[in-house]
This record gives structure tokens, sequence and C-alpha cells, in this order.
């Protein structure tokens, strides 16, 4: 069979933002948008929207906080542990449909969300306080977690490759797990939501989607697509709440086969912990599939080209305000370039402008007040034991919301507090290395392992940053934030997860379980393993379930 993935799968591309016709379209749709602030929203358990059992809660604009992007229910526990039951309920049927037809859902909810593409965009703007292109790439990253695990599926439903023995026919195919949880964070609040609850489903298990309590709207709006695509009842279920009422009950249940998170390190390990406790009643060792966050370095050399470094050091530190768990906040400069190269980036980063997300400003709000203070916390610091070189305060602007100053500190030494914590914030760290080794080493000396970046023109010192630089994902000559589904598998190790390496090929193998089947030859027994695959019985079905996948697919040599 042909490799599906790479033959057919594209990225999505980006709207082009410099064009003045793009920017007039989008704003138009923030406007639109604005007429449904303050809607109420559902749950979404067994296919059905429902009222919440415990008090509603608001989402609020991050811009300007007056602002109520909508009302949001919140289950109980029982409602929750309701959901579970429903998924398990449809985990029955769902884990036998062909992958062609599971496919096909997602393929139709990606065709939904392209043409509701500005909509989505307006709402994440003005719900995450993202500027238009972060905006637009989130989105676009949804479009392709969906296409890219829906190509995987079909790749996957061919089973593993294994060979007869000594008269054996055998068989090894991927089986779904069960009914899982995915807890997701609100700074991809449409991409990783996206990504986290439908590669699961994709793979024929079933879900409860819990999104960050910051942004519910964004979850909203996939379950709406979901169920515009005919998504069968209770394979998807949207539960918002408390996160100790909803989350961590879910994650202890003892009927959850699985939990999918990202967030941060400290829940993370709380969630590890759930999981390797099994309860009296449980019947399997529960799966975690985790993403903990980054101290991300941008390392560069003494042969670098240095404005390059700089364009690379700007947007990984300040893209989403720093909000990303790939973001650059390390910059580890060798010292004979490390004046310059801070001369440079500060130079740049004063050109920055701060204010409201619909107006499309350089940086936007960090997500709310708890952030805001911690990110003040780590500024004042930085000001107690390092240089202050800009930024280091909150931003003026005329809405009230969290606005801080894009800052950057030098002289800051490898065991400082600004050096080893993830702040998430818009704040950057220069420190100096005296040799491409100290600078290596300098860049791996933290608890975390997601993202780096090497800048240099020296064919061996890249080798070496290659070999040693310890981090999921690694880029040359460009900076550590940007990971494409299927071209960059996103992931970390150490203490920032476990690698599973969102939008790579192996990402749906955690949500499977591989089954052995062998046959022994008989001549009154008729079994034949070649056309055997869990979720579709038989080529004769298997051609009944195309389920409109055609026309993505083109399957004229199959």
């Amino acid at each position: 069979m042909r490799d599906l993935t790479l033959e057919k799968y594209r990225n999505e591309t980006y709207l082009d933002f410099t064009d003045k016709e793009t920017v007039r379209r989008q704003k138009e749709a923030i406007d639109r948008i604005r007429n449904d602030f303050g809607r109420e929203h559902k749950l979404y358990i067994n296919g059905e929207f429902v009222e919440g059992d415990q008090e509603p809660f608001e989402s609020r604009n991050p811009s300007a906080t007056d602002d109520v992007i909508g009302t949001f229910a919140s289950a109980s526990r029982e409602q929750a542990f309701r959901a579970l039951d429903h998924a398990w309920e449809a985990f029955e049927t769902w884990q036998y449909r062909p992958a062609r037809e599971r496919a096909g859902y997602l393929f139709k909810a990606a065709d939904i969300i392209r043409q509701r593409r500005l909509e989505i965009n307006a709402w994440m703007i003005s719900e995450a306080g993202k500027n238009f292109l972060e905006a637009d790439a989130d989105t676009c990253e949804a479009i392709d977690f969906l296409e890219y695990y829906a190509y995987e599926a079909l790749r996957l439903d061919e089973g593993m490759g294994v060979i007869d023995s000594k008269g054996d026919h055998n068989k090894t195919i991927y089986i779904p797990m069960g009914a899982g949880v995915s807890i997701s964070p609100w700074n991809f609040p449409f991409a990783i939501f996206t990504g986290m609850a439908m590669a699961p489903v994709v793979a024929g298990n079933t879900i409860i989607a819990k999104p960050a309590p910051d942004t519910p709207k964004m979850g909203y709006l996939l379950t709406e697509i979901l169920h515009e695509a005919g998504l069968p009842k209770g394979v998807f279920n949207y539960v918002t709440g408390d996160d100790i009422e909803v989350g961590d009950h879910l994650a202890r249940h003892e009927k959850t086969r699985f939990i999918s998170f990202t967030g941060s390190k400290a829940v993370g390990l709380h969630l590890n912990k759930i999981a390797a406790d099994t309860g009296e009643n449980q019947k399997f060792l529960k799966r975690i599939i985790s993403e903990m966050g980054g101290k991300n370095a941008v390392v560069v050399d003494r042969d670098a080209e240095l404005e390059r470094a700089v364009d690379a050091i700007v947007t990984s530190g300040y893209g989403y305000q720093g909000q990303k768990c790939s973001a650059g906040s390390r910059i580890i400069a060798h010292s004979d370039i490390h004046d310059e190269l801070l001369e440079r980036v500060t130079e740049r980063v004063n050109q920055l402008e701060v204010g409201n997300a619909r107006d499309n400003y350089d940086l936007g709000p960090v997500i709310n007040q708890k952030a805001m203070d911690k990110i003040m916390e780590y500024i004042q610091l930085g000001k107690e034991k390092h240089q202050l070189i800009a930024g280091g305060d909150t931003a003026d602007t005329p809405d009230e919301g969290y606005y801080i100053q894009p800052t950057i500190f030098s002289g800051v030494e490898v065991g400082d507090r600004i050096a080893q914590e993830e702040i998430f914030g818009p704040v950057i760290a220069f420190m100096k290395g005296e040799s491409t080794e100290e600078l290596i080493r300098i860049a791996n000396s933290t608890r975390y392992g997601l993202t780096g970046a090497y800048h240099s023109r020296d064919p061996q010192k890249i080798e070496m940053a290659l070999r040693k630089f310890n981090v999921g994902n690694l880029y040359i000559n460009r900076g550590c934030t940007g990971s494409l589904v299927g071209a960059q598998p996103f992931g970390g190790f150490n203490m920032s997860g476990d690698d599973a390496k969102a939008g790579g090929r192996d990402y749906l193998l955690h949500f499977l379980l591989p089954k052995s089947m062998t046959v022994s030859p008989d001549d009154e027994i008729d079994v034949d393993l070649r056309f055997f695959r869990y979720a579709d019985g038989s080529e004769a079905e298997r051609s009944k379930s195309n389920n409109g996948i055609e026309q993505h697919l083109e399957f004229s040599g199959e």
C-alpha cells in the first residue's frame, strides 16, 4: 500500500497579514463575533448539549477584561463520570468502525474549519490575546492535526509488518484502548485541544475533552464543528469545569484508560502519580501522554550570522508574549559576540509595540492576572540580581488588560532562577560562554529538554550541536518555535515530558495496543488473515465505509 501520509498530506498555508485586504477581512470577523460576546455555553455529553450542575464561570478577554467572551457550564463530578460512562458505551461500536470512516469525520471537520477560519481566528484573538498571525497559525495547526492523524490512522490500519513462521500465518494489528481524558492548555487553545482529542478518536478510542478554564470558547468551537460533521454520539465529549472537580477526578477514575495532558511540570508530575496508582477494581495500567513545558535556549556561537540570530531570538522569545512551551527564554552567546548581539537584540526589542490583540500589535496581553503576577515576580527577582537591559514593567495601554513590556536581562549565570525556571512570559535572559562546548553545556544545564536552537556557520560545530544539544526539537540557524505537523514532530524529554511527538508518525501508537494473531494451517479451517483488520473486517465492509473520504484521498491505484 502507498505511503498515504507523506504522499497526500500537506501543511495548511498561513494567511498573509502583510496584505491589507486580508487584515481588513480579519478585523471585520473580529467585529462580527463581538455580537456574540456573553453568550451561554453548555456541556456536550453523549451527542447532546446539556446544562452543568455547578455554578457557571466566565471567560474574559485578556486584552480588555471588561469584555465577557462567554459564560460556560461547570460540570459536577457526577456529570463528568456520566460522560465517561457514555464514552465507554460509544467505544463498544466506535472501535469497530472502519478506519476510513473514522478518518472521514476528521477530514470533514478540517473542511468546516477552513470555511470558518477567520471566525475561529477572531475568537482566539479575543479570548487568548493572540495577534493575527499567531491565531491563524494555531487554526492552521488544528487543520494539520486533523488531516495528518486521519492519514496516519489509514496507514496504521494495515497493521505491523511481520513474517510467517513454521507454516503459521501471522498478523499484528493495532487495536484502540478505550475511553480516555484529554486535558489541554490555553496557549494553543484550538490546535492542541483539537490534536489531543482527535488523535485518540481517529485511532478508535473515545474521549472526554477538558479545555483550559481560560480558553473554553476555543474547545466549544471544535465541539460545534464535530457535531456538524456528524460524529457519532459519545465518541467526543466536551466537559468544562473546575480543574479538581472535573480534571483530577476524571484522571483518577478507575475506568479512565488513558490521560493525555499538556501543561505545567507541576500538574504533569501530579497526573503521572495518579496514572501510576491502580484502583482496586482497575483492569489495566493507565497510560499517560504528557508534555510539560521547557526552558529553551537559543545558542549563538562566535561565527554565527548575527542578524539571523537576532530574528530568531526576538521571534522565539516574544512570539505570543513568550507564552509558548517552546519559547526561547535563554540566550547563550559566545563571549566574543555577546555584547554586539545583546545590543542588536535590544534595539529590535525596543521597537516592539504592546497593545490590544484586536489591533494586531507585536505583543498582546498575557493570559490572566495570575500569570501577570508570576511574571512580574520573576522580573523583580531579575532586577535584584541581574542587569535590566530592556522592559521590566507593566505596559501602559488604553485598555485594561494584562500587558507586560518585553524584557531583557543580562549577566545571568547557569544556576540563577531565571535561567532554570519556566517564566512563561516576555522575558529573556542573556548568558555567556567561552567555547562551543561550554555553550552547549549551559544549554543542557536545566531539568527540561524540549526545544533549542543553535547558530553557527561552521559545519563541525553544527555537527557537535546536533550530537550533544539534548532537546526533543533542535533547530539549526533559526528560531526554536514554530514546529510544523508532519515536518518537525513535537515533544521533549526529561522534565519536558515523555517525548510523545505530537504531529509525528509515532503519535497515534500511544493510543493503540498491538495485537499479534497466529493461525496454524488446518485443511478443515479456512481463516485468511491477509484482509483481517480490527476495523474493517473484510474488503467488502471496507468499500462500503468511505464516508465521503474519496474526495480527499483519490485512491485510484489502490
